[in-house]
């Protein structure tokens, strides 16, 4: 794999297809751990989803130990501290299996990296000795306490204090905290306070038994009712001031560097409940019978059986593309000097872009997923009793968690602007040579008539309408453009096009390289489908920028452009779903 991509580059860069992991590469040892939590949600958790929502005493402290027992809660927790110290790859696909586990999944994941991270990646070599190797076998359970009444998406603004005591030797935490997974049945905690009149809040792990630690009752939801979901408050709460966690004042990078990595994971969950619905929706088109024959036989189902495989297929590329990315760049660092421990989040910091828009794409993937699944079961689907209920319910909080869709998309633009102000990422040079061929005269050669060459000529004009648009909205609006919201949710939508079709390409690309051709002819439809699809969004985006901010002679030439980079040859679109369907229909699952 390649070591030499930095995040955001995909704009400016071309990728190649044989530096991408691709999930069609996993090896024997990962398709048995995705097997071990198959195998867990079918024996435990799918045979009890209603008594998890029901939050039958002690079921979900339970479930946790159960998979404590198996080691699916310290996949990614080194040797020395219990775990199985795999690679970030392989703890995204044991997020992606076990993300179809409905409130299961949110207490494992919340478990599992906001609760276990913090302390692994920040901790001291005491800390990580005491609290890991309880927390990877699940004896402790662990939560994470960021959120309060008054600040949600402005995390720093929170009001939680502590005080050092006149001896020096605890600090007395005082403060609420809301909307906090596994509250009711925590036992380690990680608190973010000021310390005294601090302009950023600290870090602290804080056990249940220093006292002082009072719940509200659960909170009632809309969906992932099994999920634990508590106030909590710190009413002079003792903390050993050994159990700060890092440094005076580091808690909002902690908190920040945390949300980066449960971004990544969550579009892998969300990946993993989307497929395990479509099989339901498959399953369900071939049973039912109306006029005679199965509903599955009938376009208008095939239509959307046909686009859910779509977009799982191309969110999926783009996970992992970006995961392997972290990998890769975690090892380079590593392998460069750096502290383990260090450089996984360094790794993760640096794809942070990448992060937000695989958290974007795949939490409104499973959205449109779970209600064309409710659509294909027509009265069923709205009925408790049959699976898209609960699907549709539980898979809403996801474009809320690890920041709101709409805080991701405005930070996609904001993260790769202020890398190209520190000279990280060269998008001005681009932009200018954009600009400037926006005034010559399209060329005519002769297409390439290679596999995707044609494609691949798609990605770079989407590449140059972005710059476009984003260039000339940076030197129009300048200081006034962190206000035009609107703007930067269009470019950062852009963005996320260009970034799961060139992955969507780059995956069937390889696949074909291992593969051949003709055994890839569904996943090569699913690519040209998405790539056809994207390059009408990308317009309808840039042509909402551009009608704002340019006018006359500057905006009928950047209206022209973007014409020219999203421009797109004629395609059936009919008949490639209709390939990729039969596909599902035959095979009564999502099999890609």
């Amino acid at each position: 794999m390649s070591t030499s991509t930095k995040g955001g580059e995909f704009l400016i860069k071309e990728t190649e297809a044989k530096d991408v992991f691709i999930p069609e590469e996993w090896n024997e040892e990962q398709q048995m751990i995705a097997q071990t939590c198959h195998d867990f949600l079918e024996q435990n958790v799918w045979n009890s989803l209603d008594r998890i929502d029901l939050q039958e005493e002690g079921l979900m402290p339970g479930l946790l130990n159960k998979a404590g027992e198996l080691g699916l809660l310290g996949v990614s927790v080194p040797e020395e501290y219990g775990g199985f110290g795999k690679d970030f790859t392989t703890s995204m696909l044991v997020t992606e299996i076990l993300g179809a586990g409905h409130s299961f999944a949110v207490a494992v994941s919340a478990h599992t990296g906001i609760g276990t991270l913090p302390i692994l990646y920040y901790g001291n070599a005491e800390q990580k000795a005491k609290y890991i190797p309880k927390l990877a076998s699940g004896e402790w359970k662990a939560c994470y306490c960021l959120t309060e009444p008054s600040s949600g998406s402005d995390a720093n603004s929170g009001k939680t204090k502590a005080t050092l005591t006149p001896d020096g030797k605890h600090y007395i935490l005082n403060g609420q905290k809301m909307w906090i997974t596994n509250g009711g049945f925590a036992d380690i905690f990680t608190v973010f306070a000021k310390i005294d009149d601090d302009a950023n809040l600290s870090a602290f792990i804080v056990e249940k038994s220093f006292g002082g630690i009072s719940l509200n009752p659960e909170e009632h939801k809309m969906g992932i009712k099994g999920s634990s979901t508590r106030q909590v408050f710190f009413n002079d709460c003792k903390v050993p001031v050994e159990n700060l966690l890092s440094e005076r004042q580091n808690g909002f990078k902690i908190a920040v560097n945390i949300l980066n990595l449960g971004r990544i994971k969550l579009a892998g969950a969300a990946i993993g409940g989307s497929k395990v619905t479509v099989t339901k929706a498959v399953e369900y088109a071939n049973e039912r019978q109306q006029f005679g024959r199965p509903i599955s036989k009938y376009g208008a189902i095939r239509y959307k059986l046909a686009e859910q495989a779509v977009r799982i297929y191309a969110s999926e590329a783009a996970i992992y593309r970006a995961s392997q990315n972290v990998e890769d760049a975690t090892n380079a660092l590593i392998a460069g000097g750096m502290d383990v421990a260090k450089a996984k989040l360094k790794g993760v910091e640096q794809f942070a872009v990448e992060a937000a828009i695989v958290k974007v794409h795949g939490s409104e993937v499973l959205d449109y997923v779970v209600d064309e699944g409710v659509q294909i079961y027509g009265g069923m689907g709205y009925s408790a009793e049959a699976p898209m209920d609960r699907a549709y319910r539980d898979a809403r909080i996801n474009r809320i968690f690890e920041g709101t869709n709409e805080i991701n998309r405005m930070l996609i633009m904001d993260m790769m602007l202020k890398r190209a102000m520190k000279g990280e990422l060269d998008l001005m040079g681009p932009a200018q040579q954009v600009a400037a061929e926006l005034l010559s005269i399209p060329s005519f050669e002769s297409p390439d008539e290679t596999l995707f060459a044609k494609e691949k000529g798609y990605i770079a004009n989407f590449k140059k309408a972005i710059l476009m648009v984003a260039g000339a909205a940076v030197q129009k609006l300048m200081q006034q453009l962190a206000k035009e919201q609107e703007v930067l949710m269009s470019v950062a939508d852009m963005m996320i096009e260009l970034y799961v079709s060139e992955s969507v390409l780059l995956r069937v690309e390889k696949l074909v390289s291992l593969r051949g051709e003709e055994a890839c002819k569904e996943q090569i439809a699913m690519a040209r489908i998405y790539l056809n699809d994207a390059a009408d969004n990308i317009h309808k985006s840039g042509k909402e920028s551009i009608n704002y901010f340019a006018s006359g002679d500057e905006q009928r030439v950047m209206l022209t452009g973007l014409k020219r980079f999203t421009k797109v040859d004629a395609f059936n679109s009919v008949e490639a779903r209709r390939l990729v369907s039969a596909k599902l229909i035959a095979e009564n699952k999502y099999c890609f």
